[in-house]
């Protein structure tokens, strides 16, 4: 008999936990002591952030996601190459990250830094800001465990299969969420982070321009919307950056409309539509859509697991000075 939904979290939860090193746990209060403002701090400066730059949420989202699936959640994905070592940074997959969310990391580690100097996280930072702002855009809270320490490696070439693509079909993309310990489930829960953010026209411009001999759209997509996005892209060529609404009704608010837009023919890329084409999955896209409680509930099981995957403690990483560059340039690289 399969397991129950809650019963399996926590055995995977468990094993995820024992990985940990023996010296030092994840906990809530981990900064009580050393620094206790350190999430007062962290909110007010992404809530500044996220006023006057309103993709912040997203951006900071993909870019948690991104480090986490490479590696672990360990803030690799922020550190910049030099002349010794091409980071993950860099790698092509990483390349369409919105500044927003690195700027929003860097300005929290600033303000912390002025207080609680070598003590906070950049993985603990990006943990923290991801579920304050997803909250913020209306999204769940979320509990995020602290502790995790920052990787003293970053490369380029780690990335290469290890990022799901919008053009995967549904088994590459169950296998490779299979590979880190996610489910079909989970998968489906955090693809619904696509309720805020946006892709650039490159990712879907095959859709939209000509599909085939006799189409000049992919025909599950919704005719208006199809016109719609050719619009929007008309010149994606000229201009790598043009981009479109991941979820183009409700676009700044982390709700379950993104799950309601896809049987309506509203899902942007490939994978997007996926979801609701294949049986494995069309099932929990129904459920979403027609509950929000539901969604909310089994999303923050995922990106709670997410937020344990690879985490690093002890002397496994470091508290990094700053988010972008390894302490010692001698030694981590």
């Amino acid at each position: 008999m399969a397991l129950k939904q809650p019963l399996l979290f926590l055995l995977l939860s468990m094993s995820m936990m024992i990985h940990l090193s023996e010296g030092e746990k994840l906990s809530t209060d981990y900064y009580k002591s050393s620094c206790p403002s350190a999430l007062d701090i962290i909110r007010n400066t992404i809530v500044d952030k996220q006023i006057t730059s309103p993709t912040t949420a997203a951006g900071t989202v993909r870019l948690f996601f991104h480090d986490c699936f490479v590696g672990g959640c360990d803030a690799s994905v922020l550190v910049s190459s030099n002349s010794f070592n091409k980071g993950e940074r860099d790698a092509d997959d990483n390349l369409s990250l919105p500044g927003d969310g690195f700027d929003a990391i860097v300005r929290a580690k600033t303000a912390l830094e002025l207080t609680c100097p070598g003590v906070v996280s950049c993985s603990d930072i990006l943990a923290v800001a991801a579920r304050d702002l997803i909250t913020m855009v209306g999204g769940p809270f979320y509990n995020v465990p602290l502790g995790r320490k920052d990787s003293i490696t970053a490369k380029v070439t780690d990335v290469k299969g290890n990022l799901p693509q919008p053009t995967m079909p549904m088994s590459d993309l169950i296998a490779l969420f299979a590979k880190k310990g996610f489910s079909v489930r989970d998968m489906v829960a955090l693809s619904g982070a696509h309720t805020i953010g946006f892709s650039h026209c490159s990712q879907f411009a095959h859709r939209i321009y000509n599909y085939s001999n006799t189409q000049s759209y992919d025909p599950s997509l919704n005719p208006r919307y199809a016109e719609g996005l050719q619009k929007a892209c008309s010149t994606y060529h000229k201009d790598p950056s043009m981009s479109a609404f991941n979820d183009v009704m409700t676009p700044s608010k982390f709700d379950n409309m993104y799950f309601q837009n896809l049987p309506r023919g509203l899902g942007l890329l490939d994978s997007d539509h996926a979801l609701i084409a294949d049986d494995r999955t069309k099932g929990l896209v129904e459920t979403y859509a027609a509950n929000q409680t539901a969604f909310f509930e089994d999303f923050v099981q995922a990106i709670e697991k997410l937020g344990l995957y690879g985490v690093k403690t002890g002397n496994q990483g470091e508290v990094r000075k700053r988010c972008d560059a390894f302490n010692s340039l001698d030694t981590h690289n």
